[in-house]
């Protein structure tokens, strides 16, 4: 069985191709924005603020403890939305790209 030939330039230019990769980009340019500061406060925030990373919270565990774990639970958090979205959005534009050229 012969496998379909698909021309990769004329699907390049189809609109829904075009805004499938702008909401795409654009979604993922942001949270990679997001994720990239929350994830450098950790080493600024004790190097420039080491007296809140020292206070305690719940008995010998202190904000800078917390702050760090809550590095796990943001990034569970933001691959969980993202697999929402991709599976709300993107697969929705890219089904009714791929019916469209067959």
């Amino acid at each position: 069985m012969a496998e379909k030939q698909y021309d990769w330039a004329k699907i390049a230019k189809d609109p829904r191709f075009i805004e499938l990769h702008h909401k795409k980009s654009a979604f993922l340019f942001g949270w990679w924005i997001f994720s990239t500061a929350y994830y450098f406060l950790l080493p600024i925030g004790a190097a420039y603020a080491p007296g809140l990373f020292k206070i305690k919270i719940i008995g010998a565990l202190n904000f800078g403890y917390i702050f760090a774990l809550s590095q796990f639970f943001v990034s569970w958090g933001l691959a969980h939305y993202y697999a929402h979205v991709a599976n709300k959005d993107f697969d929705r534009l890219t089904r009714e790209l791929v019916e469209s050229l067959n």
